[in-house]
């Protein structure tokens, strides 16, 4: 029997994790050796049983033909299997099940440290970060993940006390797992010359997580996943809603909203079981973190989507793996309520010339990307075609970048326009207004519409006198007059 999926999977992750810990270089294994090893591997998630039945279908079936990456994404994306329920029981602590679903549901899963508590803490940075209007749109679970029953009583009456009008009103659920429902969590294989208990410790976490986000499922459109000494930024549901909304008709898996570990990475909620199952499945084999980045690119999302600034903190400064000193901060993060920008849904074109995969897309978003085009001449354009009319009421747009300085625009106009004419494809204004000039290579204007009279179906960055230099358009950034809720 051959096992191309686990052959090729391990070999993918050695690749990746000697760069992530800079792992001495290894000796060339043979193909036999890595055969035998991957038998071995693959056997051990056969005889489980948290594998369902259906998994190892999956596992037979693919074991019979030579892989085909692409074939397996979309095989693991539409199995089925994966979209179901897995069969446990949980302990509501506090709270009872949601009478409706949610916008957003904020996963917690936390154990008993030997050094602070930060659960406490993080439960009330989440609540007092969010106007009235979010807090209507959000659930929090929190999963108390420790075998010490005293200690999750303790646990439990705190929140109770703390906390009980977020209960009573459907927006605190406290949850459990009894230890029968664990799979074996001694004697498991030690990757990466990891001790003994540092494997049960990252294995551990992997299943209290995967059971977290089983009873996740089904309580909102969309999951964040955070620590549970984690500190957020204000109205941080509302960035997100805004994030979300700008990435309309585009394909994602994971955004993320934090560079640390796994804190603020945002999902469906539709990818929750799918999720569960492949951390049960892979639960000894890494950390969680590692794992994530893996169900990512199962489901053909290669790149991360990362926003700035992030939504979410950690302030934790003991772990909770022995008590260890964790100093990690998110330098990207900002506590106050920052202008993230509307930017509505919109087709984006240029007649520049466009280099490599820099292309128009990558300038109208929150992410760290941009648009790159060479030498511009006069007349040449950046053109955005908004779904539907609106009322801005800001503009932004930054060129250059801090090692590209001079690929700025040096001479340039941004206007808006009305009246769109064309197919779907080849959409434009026929009037366009002029609203300024760019100045080193950047521009912004405010109260746009005090100054613009018509709603505004275009907006268009145009070159008015040629350069030698190329042009990077690092961000362009659009706030409309009808804000959400705050």
């Amino acid at each position: 029997v051959t096992l191309p999926y686990a052959f090729l999977h391990m070999r993918h992750s050695l690749k990746y994790f000697d760069k992530m810990r800079c792992l001495r270089k290894r000796s060339a294994v043979s193909f036999l050796g890595v055969l035998v090893i991957c038998l071995l591997f693959m056997n051990l998630y056969i005889e489980d049983g948290y594998v369902l039945e259906g998994d190892k279908q999956l596992i037979r079936e693919t074991a019979t033909h030579q892989l085909n990456p692409e074939r397996y994404v979309h095989t693991f994306k539409d199995l089925s299997n994966f979209s179901g329920s897995i069969n446990i029981s949980y302990r509501y602590l506090a709270g009872t099940p949601l009478p409706r679903k949610r916008y957003l549901t904020i996963g917690l899963s936390s154990v008993k440290r030997k050094k602070g508590n930060y659960l406490l803490e993080t439960i009330k940075s989440i609540f007092e970060q969010s106007s009235y209007e979010e807090l209507k749109e959000i659930a929090v679970v929190v999963q108390l993940a420790d075998f010490d029953s005293a200690w999750c009583e303790g646990m439990v009456q705190d929140i109770s006390q703390k906390f009980a009008h977020h209960i009573i009103a459907g927006r605190l659920i406290v949850i459990h797992v009894p230890e029968e429902y664990y799979p074996v969590l001694d004697g498991l294989k030690r990757n990466y010359n990891d001790p003994e208990d540092r494997v049960k410790f990252r294995s551990k976490q992997n299943v209290d997580y995967a059971f977290l986000l089983n009873f996740c499922a089904n309580l909102s459109d969309y999951y964040v996943m955070l620590e549970d000494d984690v500190r957020c930024s204000k109205n941080f549901l509302t960035a997100v809603k805004k994030v979300i909304t700008s990435r309309e008709g585009s394909y994602w898996v994971t955004l993320e909203f934090s560079k640390l570990g796994y804190i603020g990475k945002l999902y469906h909620s539709h990818d929750l079981p799918r999720l569960a199952h492949f951390l049960l499945m892979f639960y000894q084999e890494m950390p969680c973190d590692w794992l994530l980045i893996h169900f990512r690119g199962l489901l053909a999302q290669k790149e991360v989507i990362r926003f700035k600034p992030s939504l979410f903190q950690h302030m934790g400064y003991y772990s909770s793996y022995k008590g260890a000193e964790n100093k990690l901060k998110d330098d990207d993060f900002e506590e106050e309520s920052f202008d993230i920008p509307d930017n509505p849904p919109a087709n984006l074109h240029t007649n520049m010339n466009v280099f490599e995969n820099y292309e128009a897309s990558k300038a109208y978003s929150s992410i760290d990307e941009y648009f790159w085009g060479k030498a511009p001449s006069t007349g040449d354009f950046y053109g955005i075609v908004f779904e539907k009319p609106i009322k801005i009421n800001k503009i932004k747009v930054v060129t250059g970048t801090e090692d590209r300085q001079n690929d700025i625009l040096h001479h340039g106009a941004l206007e808006v326009g009305e009246k769109i004419v064309g197919s779907k494809k080849g959409r434009q204004c026929t009037t366009y207004l002029r609203l300024g000039e760019f100045k080193n290579g950047n521009f912004e204007i405010t109260d746009v519409e005090h100054k613009v009279l018509f709603d505004i179906n275009c907006m268009r960055i145009l070159v008015t006198k040629s350069q030698k230099e190329w042009l990077i358009i690092r961000s362009i950034s659009v706030w409309t007059s009808q804000m959400p809720n705050q």
